[in-house]
């Protein structure tokens, strides 16, 4: 067999191995967008950080944008944190999105996660850890994560996993760590008017860092 014949099936392989970037989403941050290239369809995002990081701000954002888009949305919540009038406050369009309760089970929220990405039909999932105590999020296995990771390949939908550390580890393709930089405060009686919030993309290698406000709902 030639150089040239030898040569053009490697090519071929390659070819084959190598996956095409997936289509991304915005945010609704231009900041977080225009520094992490958008949320990627078909992936597993993982947005992590502690309490009053921006990180329930971050993901109002994206559920607001995705429903401008008038794309049916899906948020296994597995704390019951989700309160849908400042959500709807702001810009969050509830008739495009099921809330699924999960009870304080986050082994529940895996296995609902699991089953709408399954279903299909859902342009956004995500599963909100962010007030699981992290001891529980852990017992969440790399081996779930995994499973979790390959039933959103070659979909449409953009899998999103909230939580106070990063729990997805390998299996997620983006992953962003919000920290709040200062409280803003405002008017001779103090009024909190938000938070100035610094989001830093972790993966992809290079970091990259964005910053955006986080306003108080009247």
């Amino acid at each position: 067999m030639g150089a040239a014949v030898l040569q053009k099936q490697f090519e071929a392989v390659l070819q084959w191995q190598v996956r095409p970037s997936p289509e991304t989403v915005r945010t609704g941050v231009p900041e977080v967008d225009a520094a992490t290239g958008g949320l990627p369809r078909g992936c597993l995002t993982e947005i992590f950080g502690p309490a009053s990081s921006g990180r329930t701000s971050l993901l109002v954002s994206i559920l607001a944008a995705a429903t401008v888009r008038e794309e049916v949305c899906a948020l296994v919540d597995a704390e019951d944190s989700f309160d849908p009038a400042s959500a709807a406050a702001a810009g969050v369009c509830l008739e495009r999105l099921l809330w699924i309760r999960c009870g304080h089970n986050a082994e529940h929220a895996l296995k609902a996660a699991d089953l709408l990405i399954q279903g299909g039909g859902f342009g956004l999932v995500t599963m909100d850890l962010g007030d699981t105590p992290p001891r529980m999020a852990r017992r969440i296995s790399l081996t779930s994560w995994f499973r979790l990771r390959r039933a959103v390949e070659h979909t449409p939908t953009v899998l999103i996993a909230v939580a106070r550390q990063s729990n997805a580890k390998t299996c997620a393709s983006l992953m962003l760590e919000c920290a709040r930089k200062r409280v803003v405060w405002t008017g001779g009686t103090p009024l909190l008017r938000g938070i100035d919030v610094r989001v830093s993309r972790r993966k992809p290698v290079r970091e990259v860092t964005a910053g955006f406000k986080a306003a108080a709902l009247e």
